[in-house]
């Protein structure tokens, strides 16, 4: 590694290291972490991921997004070897499925979790989406879980506004710390009312697909004139761009996959990118904010 790139290398790491969110209970975590739907699928592709991953570590992105469902645990073995030596370094996130999310389930799945991770704790532990167990009965084996010192706190996925109600006036749903739900420049439904209530509720939101799964969702992300502009004014890339947008507040954390080096690379630097009031506005019109309640878009 040049000078140079040790120099760039640091100045990513002292940027993440200054958007930060503000987890209820005083934790602070950077704003962009790491997914990795599809991961751990293809054996040919887990020494680059294993690598990208480290790198992400490396950079500051510590957060590392991973779920029971992602390749049936697979997701999870390819976490477990990332980690390995480099424990205390991460923030560990997971999903239970919902059929697993019942009492008389949810102890064994997060303890198979944790076998597959190579770990005796989880850092944070999501209900993946909202099934036929009573929200009560969760939170009451998530709660377990935490007195346990299994998971060090919980938090939701795919929940609209309507379930956070009810789950704010469900017995300890207060303990709830995040939600993560789909977010980006070209999915803006959250914009409406989901987003508002969690500033108005201190609890963050946790973007899944924040680059459109790489702008496949919405190819405009890479061709539109305006994005472009923008991109070039900054010396970056359209979903470098996209991707700085997404973390514009204090109240969310991305959490892009990237399996290149490269792309990692520039994951860490879109939190350099301090959009200005010009450019988010020019973006909304491009990419205008909802007027109405839409359904909340899951992939």
């Amino acid at each position: 590694m040049s000078l140079h790139d040790h120099e760039k290398i640091l100045r990513m790491k002292h940027s993440l290291e200054k958007r930060i969110v503000t987890l209820a209970d005083g934790t602070f975590l950077p704003s962009i972490g790491q997914g990795t739907w599809y991961m751990g699928e293809n054996p040919q592709s887990k020494n680059k991921e294993i690598k990208a991953l480290q790198l992400g570590i490396e950079l500051g992105m510590k957060l590392i997004d991973t779920a029971e469902m992602y390749g049936n645990g697979d997701s999870e073995r390819l976490v477990g070897e990332v980690i390995k030596g480099r424990r205390d370094k991460v923030f560990l996130v997971s999903k239970v499925y919902p059929h697993h999310s019942g009492l008389d389930l949810i102890e064994s799945a997060c303890e198979n979790s944790l076998k597959r991770l190579g770990t005796d704790h989880l850092d944070l532990y999501l209900l993946h989406w909202r099934g036929r167990a009573p929200l009560a009965e969760t939170i009451e084996g998530m709660e377990k879980l935490r007195k346990d010192g299994k998971i060090a706190r919980w938090g939701v996925s795919n929940f609209d506004t309507e379930d956070m109600i009810e789950l704010w006036n469900t017995p300890n749903g207060k303990k709830c710390v995040t939600n993560q739900v789909l977010y980006h420049l070209g999915s803006r439904g959250i914009d409406y009312d989901l987003l508002p209530w969690h500033h108005e509720h201190n609890t963050p939101i946790m973007a899944y697909s924040p680059l459109a799964q790489g702008g496949s969702l919405r190819r405009q992300l890479l061709s539109d004139p305006t994005i472009i502009e923008i991109a070039e004014k900054y010396n970056m890339q359209p979903l470098q761009i996209a991707l700085a947008w997404t973390i514009r507040s204090n109240n969310v954390i991305a959490i892009p996959k990237a399996v290149k080096e490269e792309h990692v690379l520039a994951n860490a630097q879109a939190a350099t990118i301090q959009l200005t009031i010009e450019d988010l506005n020019r973006l909304d019109e491009v990419f205008p904010k909802p007027t109405r309640k839409t359904p909340l878009d899951i992939i």
